[in-house]
């Protein structure tokens, strides 16, 4: 899954956008650049970096590091900007194009919102700017996209949570799902493969979006509990870990007993798994996407064919055919959790293994 190319990128000037960057943010936004360059200068070759979100933990303690990391090894004198849309598509709308005008070369997006980050796409191609969609598949003329093979995410999920069920997952067994947010085109393939996983072996009784939030995926969920029949669910789908978390809550006040799974391998998510409070979540790997990302960028700052990494093809929302590099994702469950997540060093066993999660470790081996 991990791209190996190198390439050096020789930079003459580097200029430093952040202060244009944070003009256009908004309170629960961020902005900000990696670079210590102090001005604007045509010609200077500049990667920006633009992140959804940080609601979910793992763009600003993961991806972006990952990224910025890789982006060094191969071009040491390459500039990375970078900005969080705090979960606003205006906002990374403004983002972009305060990036357009400062003159980057390759534009890396994660899509807040994969159909309105189209006329941004299409801005930035008319100024000569190569763009790789990063984990979601942005409409519009993108030059390259890197993410998972999503709808296998959600089949994993429905193989997860049928596992969990056992006995129990009969065509009758009633299950709450809880989709994410439908402006992600990753969300319809997650519930694709999980509906497609699950068909005639479980009754999906209820099924609503959390919008990727826990807050409101806690809510979706208090209604389901309700309406469904607190005793009456046997299992409950969550499009990810972090509006688990808030269905976790949602199941405890209402007296729910039944396997809930999600997926992006949260560190509290781990923690609950060996707990026994979720079932499994899906282990998608940051480093290596993060780094197939950065590959794909300097290859296009050097105008390198990007074939070499993005060897599959992908159809955009717009219908446009998208070279795309797909990684695999892996089932984590109590049972491999040492064998995953920790032997990949995404977290140590100290980190997982805090006082209070120190005697459901031990019983299930990690140290």
């Amino acid at each position: 899954m991990n791209s190996t190319l190198r390439r050096t990128v020789v930079v003459t000037t580097a200029v430093s956008i952040a202060l244009g960057l944070a003009a256009c943010g908004k309170a629960g936004s961020s902005a900000n650049s990696s670079s210590s360059a102090s001005s604007s200068s045509g010609g200077a070759q500049v990667i920006g970096l633009l992140l959804p979100e940080n609601t979910t933990t793992r763009y600003e303690q993961f991806d972006k590091p990952l990224f910025e990391a890789k982006v060094k090894a191969l071009a040491p004198n390459a500039t990375v900007q970078y900005a969080n849309a705090g979960g606003s598509a205006q906002t990374q709308a403004q983002q972009v194009q305060t990036m357009i005008n400062a003159g980057v070369k390759v534009l890396v997006v994660d899509a807040q919102d994969s159909a309105q980050i189209k006329s941004s796409v299409q801005a930035a191609k008319a100024k000569g700017i190569k763009v790789v969609a990063y984990d979601r598949l942005a409409q519009g003329p993108v030059d390259a996209y890197v993410s998972f093979d999503n709808e296998k995410v959600g089949e994993l999920q429905g193989q997860g949570l049928l596992a969990a069920m056992g006995a129990k997952a009969t065509p009758t067994a009633k299950v709450v799902e809880i989709d994410g947010d439908s402006a992600d085109p990753n969300a319809a393939d997650f519930k694709k493969g999980f509906t497609t996983a699950v068909a005639g072996k479980v009754n999906i009784a209820y099924d609503a979006s959390g919008l990727w939030k826990p807050d409101v995926a806690a809510q979706k969920a208090t209604a389901a509990f309700n309406q469904v029949g607190a005793k009456n669910v046997a299992g409950v789908y969550s499009a990810n870990d972090g509006m688990a978390a808030g269905i976790v809550t949602s199941m405890k006040n209402a007296g729910v007993v039944a396997p809930i799974g999600g997926q992006d391998a949260q560190l509290d998510a781990v923690q609950r798994i060996i707990a026994g409070t979720q079932a499994y979540t899906v282990y998608k790997a940051y480093k290596p996407e993060a780094e197939a990302a950065a590959t794909l960028a300097v290859d296009l700052l050097n105008g390198t064919p990007v074939s070499s990494v993005a060897t599959a093809t992908k159809t955009s929302g717009s219908g446009d055919q998208v070279p795309s590099d797909l990684l695999v994702p892996v089932l984590v469950t109590k049972a491999n959790v040492e064998s995953t997540v920790v032997a990949d060093a995404l977290y140590t066993a100290s980190q997982i293994c805090t006082s209070d999660f120190a005697a459901a470790c031990t019983a299930a081996g990690i140290k």
